[in-house]
């Protein structure tokens, strides 16, 4: 069905996930260091990738900024309990989700299947004149799934365009982070609120033409966010 590249310097790990993830029908790429990872993704098409963090030759945070560069495919991350700082720096980096291990391959399997129908259909249907969104410079094209700004095409995962398209088919409505995390995430908000104030901070860095100062994605105090 698609194509899922897995990377992970515990070959054990691997190996399980290829077996789950074949059995729902995907091609899997497997890899055990971040070098590996980044040169699968040059050479082939991968729809998406689930990469450890702590591996060695090349870690995941690094192979994922090098993967990001010239690719938006979604990417989970895997990371051991209690690396929090880790987590951050993976959503800063371009991450759409992480689980945390030891992890239950039925809840890996549950976001992979959410982060690959957001990459492959980003919404799914739409009535027409619906697929073009604008907000002052930002205009954002359902149907190629492009946003630009001011004329400039900016590169956003995935997640980040998910949310963007939230705010923009609902101008002036505050979003609390949970509401976020349920629209987009399609998940029970459990703890979300770390993870969406990450997204929301890159997805300004690349839409707002002053990030401390944003003219579009505002914060409405103690209860969210809001496109003006």
């Amino acid at each position: 069905m698609y194509n899922i590249l897995i990377c992970d310097d515990e070959k054990d790990i691997v190996e399980a996930l290829s077996i789950y993830l074949e059995g729902e029908g995907h091609k899997i790429y497997k890899a055990y260091n971040g070098e590996e990872a980044v040169g699968i993704t040059d050479d082939n098409e991968i729809h998406l990738v689930v990469m450890d963090i702590m591996m060695p030759k090349m870690d995941g945070i690094t192979a994922m900024a090098k993967i990001r560069k010239n690719n938006n495919v979604p990417i989970i991350l895997l990371t051991a309990k209690g690396e929090d700082t880790d987590k951050i720096l993976g959503l800063n980096v371009g991450a759409d989700d992480y689980v945390t291990k030891p992890f239950n391959p039925v809840e890996l399997i549950a976001r992979v299947r959410a982060q690959l129908r957001r990459y492959m259909t980003l919404g799914g249907s739409r009535q027409e004149g619906d697929n073009i969104l604008k907000a002052g410079e930002v205009l954002l094209d359902d149907d190629s799934k492009e946003v630009t700004v001011d004329g400039e095409k900016i590169m956003l995962t995935p997640t980040e365009f998910q949310i963007l398209k939230l705010f923009m088919k609902n101008p002036g409505k505050v979003y609390s982070p949970k509401d976020i995390y349920r629209e987009v995430w399609e998940d029970t908000p459990l703890g979300s609120e770390g993870t969406v104030a990450v997204h929301i901070r890159h997805l300004r860095e690349k839409i707002e033409i002053n990030p401390s100062e944003p003219r579009h994605l505002k914060v409405v105090w103690g209860q969210g966010y809001k496109l003006e």
